[in-house]
């Protein structure tokens, strides 16, 4: 270690009385009545030290105002070096920065907004090659056969690439034929992510498909799909599903089941034992002739011998 390292762990004295100095400066650079208390100093090398002053600025918690101040040798006065506002140990921070290929999810795409991909996105392959079509590319192997066997010639790039149109019978040609104007197609990769992702969404695993009555295999709102993709999905077409639109896993299901219209009746709840229902009619007073022995009068029992 330098003498000079040695040196710079004390505070020189002129600079470190300095506070007056280093305020001001504060004060100076940062807007009004923002600049709070002495926070401490630290030392930075020979006749080199920095004073904090705590921050009163609103969104700047726990940050200070760095002010530097140095002296040349054998000086006595203090010069200014810097000021400059920097986090304390408890200062509140923004989060670090994430770049926006991996902030981005699902859903955040808006009107007008672009999401270019990397050329060497795995989700993605050449839809054609010069050799042979890609495990992927609705070109069969028959068609690169028939190619082959017809001295077909092989040009460069996708055919809006091209200076000149394609030569008949060349894979551009028969592209474009086909409708195949897309220069990279889904990668085996890009399928199977995508497969669980919408298998996630709407699969046999949901609560929504545990419930259901049937599945979506054996419904008529079922719409399916072509490729390797229609084997285990197919496209919602009922407007009351919550699935209406989206690519659905044939084994998912919902209670819009095309066979479940036809609700079967509630079953009725047996006789009670014991009417509760019903309210039987109790008089305040009581009536003459709704006792058991017959309202007569005293004349009609004088001859029964009765007083």
């Amino acid at each position: 270690m330098s003498a000079a390292s040695t040196r710079s762990r004390t505070p020189d004295r002129l600079c470190a009385e300095a506070v007056d100095l280093a305020r001001a400066a504060a004060e100076e650079a940062a807007a009004p009545g923002v600049v709070g208390e002495h926070a401490g100093l630290v030392s930075e090398g020979d006749r080199v030290v920095t004073h904090f002053f705590e921050s009163k600025e609103l969104g700047y918690r726990g940050w200070r105002w760095a002010v530097t101040v140095a002296r040349a040798s054998r000086a006595k006065i203090v010069t200014l070096d810097e000021v400059v506002l920097l986090p304390g140990p408890d200062a509140l921070l923004a989060p670090e920065w994430v770049p926006w290929s991996e902030r981005l999810r699902p859903g955040d795409m808006g009107p007008g907004d672009l999401l270019p991909t990397d050329a060497e996105d795995l989700r993605l392959e050449p839809g054609w090659t010069d050799d042979a079509p890609t495990p992927n590319s609705p070109v069969s192997e028959d068609m690169a056969e028939l190619v082959e066997a017809e001295d077909a010639e092989v040009t460069q790039g996708a055919p809006a690439s091209l200076p000149t149109a394609p030569a008949r019978g060349s894979i551009a040609a028969v592209a474009e034929e086909l409708g195949m104007r897309r220069a990279r197609v889904l990668s085996r990769y890009g399928l199977h992510i995508a497969a669980d992702r919408w298998e996630e969404a709407f699969g046999a695993k949901t609560p929504m498909a545990q419930a259901a009555p049937a599945t979506c295999v054996s419904c008529g709102f079922l719409a399916p799909i072509g490729g390797s993709l229609g084997q285990a999905f197919g496209v919602c077409a009922n407007e009351f599903s919550p699935a209406d639109g989206r690519v659905v896993s044939l084994a998912y299901g919902c209670g819009g089941h095309s066979e479940a219209a036809v609700m079967p009746a509630p079953p009725r709840p047996p006789a009670p034992v014991i009417d509760e229902t019903r309210v039987d009619p109790f008089p305040l007073r009581p009536v003459r002739d709704g006792g058991s022995v017959p309202d007569v009068t005293d004349e009609d029992t004088a001859e029964l011998g009765h007083s």
